[in-house]
């Protein structure tokens, strides 16, 4: 027991300190992910190794205060998601907004047949914006005329790759682009959106590639900073919202939030788990909406699973520019924005590789 204890502690303590490395290699990214399994594993392995045997010796005694140190390591990445830091992004004090608006983002997993269940909530919810990733054509040719009836606007690309976007609006939508940023068959959706005041704000719905088996994440951080880069230079106020494929607290959203100035409604109020909806022990932030400090929070909600590996998420924004010096934001320094150009650049050279192995794969050998 004692052996497996220092040798569950060690590599528990590994885990906590890898994903200090900068790297994009996808075994040391995914461990972004469980920052407080990690932690309230390691602190059971401390409490029962320090209860059931001591701790005699200098090596002990170092051993030990290294498990701590990989405690609050983690404790430090997901604090700012609970209640106990401070809020980021600000609720409104208006009593009725008149400048509100209410967006509904789901993933919906390919391979969910519920699509019944899934406009159930939808209908339930009746959002003013829905952004739905994963859905292929089966998914587009269930919900479309539903969605078409209730939403005058749209923009569509349904895929079989699990990366397909549909957004559905109530709001008028101007510009309205299908953008490959960094892969050939990974879309995002730019947008501008009109509300009914006739104030105006950019959209921004993105899903890149998550870390997984031998796939590293050059191409998300690219995505997301490229999102980042240009939701600073556009005209009005900007939303970004989707299936980022990334904790909220880990390095590359932090340079996300720095590049773009964007806030996270998360901070300070909770985690709002969307995924896995089918295991609750296992359960990060992936969905997100971050947004300009010209909007104030309404609410924020995580809804009810409707079959999808993800639950839906729905958040009630009002644009108030007037109090947009109120709300305090991220900045990028010098070296931030450096950093992220480097990502951008690694990001790009790699989807330029994988998008030549796609177009190989595709092209049959000839006899």
């Amino acid at each position: 027991m004692k052996s497996a204890l220092l040798i569950l502690g060690c590599l528990f303590t590994l885990f906590s300190f890898l994903p200090l490395i900068r790297t994009p290699l996808w075994w040391i990214r995914v461990l972004d992910f469980p920052r407080l399994h990690v932690a309230v594993i390691l602190a059971v392995i401390l409490v029962l190794y320090t209860t059931m045997y001591g701790v005699e010796g200098t090596w002990e005694t170092l051993m030990v205060a290294a498990w701590v140190l990989g405690i609050l390591n983690e404790i430090r990445y997901v604090y700012n998601f609970t209640p106990l830091a401070k809020v980021e992004a600000l609720r409104t004090e208006v009593a009725k907004p008149t400048n509100a608006f209410t967006m509904m983002m789901a993933n919906v997993r390919m391979v969910n047949k519920d699509y019944q269940k899934f406009l159930d909530v939808v209908l339930e919810e009746d959002p003013d914006m829905l952004v739905m990733n994963e859905p292929d054509q089966a998914w587009h040719d269930s919900v479309c005329q539903e969605m078409d009836k209730r939403y005058p606007y749209s923009i569509k690309k349904p895929l079989d790759n699990t990366y397909g976007m549909l957004f559905w609006s109530k709001f008028k939508l101007h510009n309205s682009e299908i953008r490959f940023n960094v892969e050939d068959d990974i879309p995002s959706f730019y947008t501008v959106v009109e509300l009914p005041s006739g104030k105006k704000f950019d959209l921004f719905t993105v899903h890149p590639q998550p870390p997984r088996l031998m796939l590293n994440t050059e191409t998300r951080e690219a995505e997301l900073l490229i999102v980042a880069k240009e939701s600073k230079k556009t005209p009005y106020p900007s939303v970004v919202a989707g299936d980022l494929n990334d904790v909220a607290w880990s390095n590359t959203t932090k340079l996300f939030k720095e590049v773009s100035g964007m806030l996270d409604p998360r901070v300070g109020r909770g985690f709002y788990n969307t995924y896995n909806a089918h295991i609750p022990v296992f359960r990060y932030p992936l969905d997100h909406v971050f947004y300009d400090p010209a909007f104030r929070l309404v609410s924020l909600r995580r809804l009810r699973k409707f079959g999808s590996d993800h639950f839906p998420m729905t958040i009630t924004l009002n644009y108030e520019p007037q109090h947009e010096a109120e709300q305090e934001h991220p900045h990028a320094d010098l070296e931030d924005k450096m950093e992220a150009e480097e990502l951008i650049q690694e990001g790009l050279e790699k989807g330029e590789e994988r998008n030549r192995e796609k177009q190989e794969e595709r092209i049959e050998p000839k006899n």
